[in-house]
């Protein structure tokens, strides 16, 4: 068979698949098992086995799940309280106001849990409620979530990029370091956006809250202080030479734990719950 006939049996035997309702892991897996046995001399059993243990010992990925635990830890903290308390005084004279502390929330922590869905569902669990209760419009609220969210992808310590970088064998610190203008620059953008959108509809915008001096400003700032004690630990390490990302990840994990103990937060079924949430997570990115 010519190659665009294989690519054509193999692209409709993957389309069947994934419409039967198969995982896309298993589906993946079938049908380059499939290719193998009817279109290579390649024995498929060999070259699963050898790829599989090829792939699981790799150094590169021990950061991941570390990376992984460390957010589903600080989910489970008053991390994004303290995080609304401490920058909402500092949002509330632009326009948009509060809604910018979904976009800076989601910086701040995308920069601890290098996850999307932690960051949205950390951010989101204390913001949507706090703006609703102060009748801010419900789908800029959502919205902005959603967009600010995926800063989880881009800023580091990213699991995209981990995963990205063993599959390309590219350097995960230097990838990291690639990550963090663009995420500097989309943050921008969005706050820009939202502050164009308030100026062009102010009657949606609540008006401003009580007037906070400097001090007050400041007083309110050291609920930030664990979080940005975090980031430096965590990024700065790496950006300096300190350590390697996988050592980073471990800084990681042992700060998120001492937040969570400073905030009387870890309780055993708050650790086992995230132990557990790293597991599924790691195994369903690791199959």
């Amino acid at each position: 068979m010519e190659l665009w006939q294989v690519s054509l049996v193999l692209l409709g035997v993957f389309a069947v698949a994934l419409v039967g309702g198969l995982w896309i892991a298993v589906t993946l897996l079938g049908v380059a098992l499939l290719a193998m046995a009817a279109f290579t001399n390649s024995p498929p059993g060999t070259v699963l086995a050898t790829t599989v243990w090829g792939s699981s010992a790799s150094w590169s990925l021990t950061p991941l799940p570390l990376f992984i635990w460390m957010g589903e830890i600080l989910y489970r903290t008053r991390i994004a309280s303290d995080m609304f308390r401490g920058l909402a005084p500092w949002v509330d004279p632009l326009p948009g106001r509060l809604i910018h502390t979904n976009v800076v929330g989601c910086g701040i922590f995308a920069a601890i849990s290098g996850s999307s869905a932690a960051t949205a569902a950390t951010i989101g669990r204390i913001t949507i409620l706090e703006l609703a209760k102060r009748g801010y419009d419900e789908r800029m609220t959502i919205g902005s979530l959603a967009g600010a969210g995926t800063l989880g992808l881009l800023i580091p310590p990213s699991i995209m990029m981990i995963v990205y970088g063993v599959a390309a064998d590219v350097s995960i610190a230097r990838l990291f370091v690639a990550g963090v203008l663009p995420g500097v620059l989309l943050m921008l953008l969005f706050s820009g956006y939202i502050g164009l959108w308030a100026l062009l509809n102010p009657a949606r915008t609540p008006p401003r809250e009580a007037h906070t001096t400097l001090a007050q400003k400041l007083y309110a700032a050291r609920m930030l202080i664990p979080t940005l004690l975090l980031v430096a630990a965590v990024i700065g390490s790496i950006y300096a030479g300190i350590a390697t990302p996988t050592e980073s990840a471990v800084l990681g994990v042992v700060g998120a734990l001492l937040i969570s103990l400073a905030g009387r937060s870890l309780t055993r079924q708050a650790l086992a719950d995230s132990i557990m949430g790293a597991m599924k997570t790691s195994c369903m990115i690791a199959f």
